[in-house]
């Protein structure tokens, strides 16, 4: 039986875009009494079956919220560590990403990681373009309001150079990092937090909301699902009234 049968998913239902902030990984490791790098290495089974879990309901795009800008402000050794943890995974997991055809892509300031990072992550990339299956971006080095800054020194610069600049909603689209992802329907955090933490803020303003209290090194595909279930209950109006939706 797949997951769809398991948990009574409404195919019709299932949303095209899922972004995750993948949170809890330093309180796990403080309550196991162990160091924080621990806590992060064992949220890879986590993502995993996320990614698993996604691909095989029909998800089409996935974001993980891998790592913040205000990440960088963390102590050093932590830095280094999910740095080396980043190359490692990305290694480990190309041939199952194109066994699975799944596509890697990432936003954010890339040219702030490592060398070494930025080489593994464009290798596997341009290893995985060729699939079809789902989109899996990564989020590193992003924050939203960064992004929506530099889409706007783009705009400054656009309007420089061309006479009449005409101001909509699809024209800033277009300078965002996301401009080729359509906007999540479902947003999932970890961990019991109820804030967004500088992530996909444009994007979401008409996103589904889903809290857990499960720290991201336990979020498994059970967890993933009841999110998707949670989400299928949920009337997605737009603005509209329910009258409106129902006789569409």
């Amino acid at each position: 039986m797949g997951l769809i049968e398991e948990y009574q998913l409404a195919v019709e239902k299932i949303p095209s875009h899922v972004a995750v902030i993948m949170d809890g990984n330093g309180r796990w490791a403080k309550k196991k009494g162990v160091m924080r790098i621990l806590g992060h290495q064992s949220a890879v089974q986590a993502v995993r079956e996320t990614v698993e879990a996604a691909a095989e309901v029909g998800i089409q795009f996935l974001t993980l919220y891998a790592f913040s800008t205000e990440n960088w402000q963390r102590p050093q050794d932590e830095v280094n560590a999910l740095m080396e943890l980043l190359v490692n995974s990305l290694k480990k997991e190309l041939k199952t990403l194109n066994d699975n055809q799944i596509r890697l892509k990432s936003i954010g300031n890339i040219s702030d990681l490592p060398p070494q990072c930025q080489q593994e992550l464009e290798f596997v990339i341009q290893s995985t373009s060729h699939n079809q299956r789902m989109n899996l971006i990564l989020a590193l080095s992003y924050g939203s309001r960064q992004d929506i800054t530099n889409a706007v020194k783009k705009i400054v610069d656009t309007s420089q150079t061309h006479r009449k600049v005409e101001i909509h909603e699809n024209f800033i689209k277009s300078f965002l990092s996301t401009h080729d992802i359509p906007d999540p329907d479902l947003l999932i955090r970890t961990s019991g937090e109820y804030r967004i933490s500088n992530f996909l803020l444009w994007e979401i303003a008409y996103t589904e909301l889903y809290f857990t209290d499960t720290l991201w090194p336990d979020f498994r595909k059970k967890d993933f699902m009841l999110a998707i279930q949670e989400y299928q209950k949920r009337e997605r109006r737009f603005g509209k009234t329910s009258e409106q939706i129902q006789n569409l």
